[in-house]
């Protein structure tokens, strides 16, 4: 058998935070149950972050209580704090993820805290997943501006490996590491991820990557020579950082599945359901900047994808 691949699909939160038009709680929805029908198994639906900071969030709790209902998915939601947090698991999701930057800059810029305070909340938010009586979530830890900053510039690779074990150590379920505003190389993803995956040991590491460089695949293709098999992946390559000036889109959803099945990885999902939710997601978001080289130019008419749809 195929070995898998497994694709986050981050569209719903990180591609709809710039973007200038609000959808409706429905087209959320509407687009979190086409993804799930299209095989994706984990999808990051909304953001617990105060509407007056990202108004595109303000029905967090219906479109993560629709989420939940719909089924065939795992739904997670982003949260910046403790608050967010404790928002997140009042709902019983099934899973949260937390971000806090290497950089120093940036993590005042996006929390307005040191990263030391970020991680010290972190260790609150899993007090308070502890205390959950029952169906406790898992708690993913990701570690943002992991190759860099357009804020404060270079940042230690040592840095990032040590964050890495101060949130294994506090409990985190999962560590992802992120890059924020698209300044890694695949040098950079082999020896930063060989160290995070030493560290991580037997605790899932994914990766969330940007392609505002054109580097995007080539450093997801990296990630997986060194043993990577998880993946943040925006639909249409939507996303980016509003506290991160120049942090364009994310590697595109599309793209990431043809590249995995096309070299033998099972992912379970069906580029041609994926590409109709785009097509809709377009018509959703008229004026928005939409990128991906799969839905410009097909499929070669050669591509036997590994996975078997239903």
């Amino acid at each position: 058998m195929a070995e898998t691949v497994h694709v986050r699909e981050v569209g719903l939160r990180d591609g709809l935070q710039l973007v200038s038009t609000i959808l409706t709680t429905e087209q959320k929805l509407e687009w979190c149950r086409r993804a799930a029908d299209a095989g994706i198994r984990e999808i990051e639906v909304t953001s617990f972050v105060p509407a007056t900071v990202v108004p595109q969030f303000v029905d967090a709790e219906a479109v993560a209580q629709g989420a939940i209902a719909i089924g065939g998915c795992t739904p997670t939601a982003l949260v910046p704090n403790l608050k967010g947090a404790q928002r997140a698991l009042s709902l019983a999701i099934p899973k949260i993820n937390y971000v806090v930057s290497a950089s120093e800059d940036h993590n005042l810029a996006n929390v307005r805290r040191t990263t030391r305070e970020s991680v010290e909340d972190f260790a609150r938010i899993i007090a308070a997943r502890d205390n959950q009586s029952e169906r406790r979530a898992k708690v993913g830890a990701g570690i943002a501006t992991s190759f860099g900053c357009t804020l404060a510039g270079a940042v230690p690779e040592a840095r990032v490996i040590g964050l890495a074990a101060d949130l294994l150590a506090l409990g985190a379920d999962e560590i992802v590491i992120a890059d924020t505003v698209g300044y890694a190389d695949p040098g950079a993803v082999r020896r930063l991820l060989t160290a995070v995956l030493r560290e991580a040991g037997a605790k899932p590491v994914a990766c969330h990557f940007h392609d505002t460089r054109g580097l995007g695949l080539a450093n997801v293709t990296t990630a997986l020579d060194v043993g990577i098999r998880a993946f943040d992946a925006s639909l249409a390559g939507l996303g980016g950082c509003p506290f991160a000036p120049g942090a364009s889109g994310n590697v595109g959803t599309e793209d990431c599945i043809f590249l995995f099945e096309s070299l033998g990885f099972a992912t379970g999902v069906d580029i041609a359901r994926l590409l109709a939710l785009r097509r809709s997601v377009e018509a959703w978001l008229p004026g928005e900047r939409f990128s991906g080289t799969i839905a410009r130019a097909g499929l070669p008419k050669t591509f036997r994808p590994t996975s078997i749809h239903r």
